[in-house]
């Protein structure tokens, strides 16, 4: 089954349990969907596209909650946070840390890099090879971390 098609089933199971937040959370993802479509005039939007997107949304929702938190406004925060953990359900699983370092080491070796002036090499390599199961944040600070 491709994602668009669960994101829709669990869209009507949430309406039927009556999972507000859920809900909301789903037709965000569902939004997205459809203007990713309008914008190429396509039919549907392929699955790691979709991966793209959703995890745009979820980054989305983590920045805004810190800014509430900042500014003293937990409830806001609290239910921006929800509404990311509901979206994450339909990402890969993430990398811990030390399998990311493990995948970065990897890398770092097949590309030779020895010292930080090669980062943009390592980075290219690794942000393709780690894409949807790590973020680009945590590669670029566990490779800068490595090369010095």
């Amino acid at each position: 089954m491709r994602l668009e098609e669960k994101i829709q089933q669990d869209i009507k199971a949430a309406m039927l349990a009556k999972e507000r937040e859920k809900l909301e959370s789903l037709r965000a993802i569902k939004a997205a969907i459809l203007l990713a479509k309008t914008a190429d005039g396509s039919e549907s939007v392929a699955d790691d596209a979709l991966v793209k997107i959703i995890q745009k949304l979820v980054k989305q929702r983590k920045e805004t909650a810190v800014i509430y938190k900042e500014q003293n406004r937990p409830e806001l925060a609290e239910k921006e946070l929800m509404e990311a953990s509901y979206m994450e359900v339909y990402l890969p699983k993430q990398l811990s840390e030390e399998e990311l370092t493990a995948e970065i080491k990897k890398i770092i070796a097949e590309v030779g890099a020895t010292s930080a002036k090669e980062m943009g090499k390592v980075m290219g390599v690794a942000s393709k090879a780690l894409a949807g199961k790590a973020d680009g944040r945590a590669i670029s600070t566990i490779v800068k971390s490595l090369l010095s």
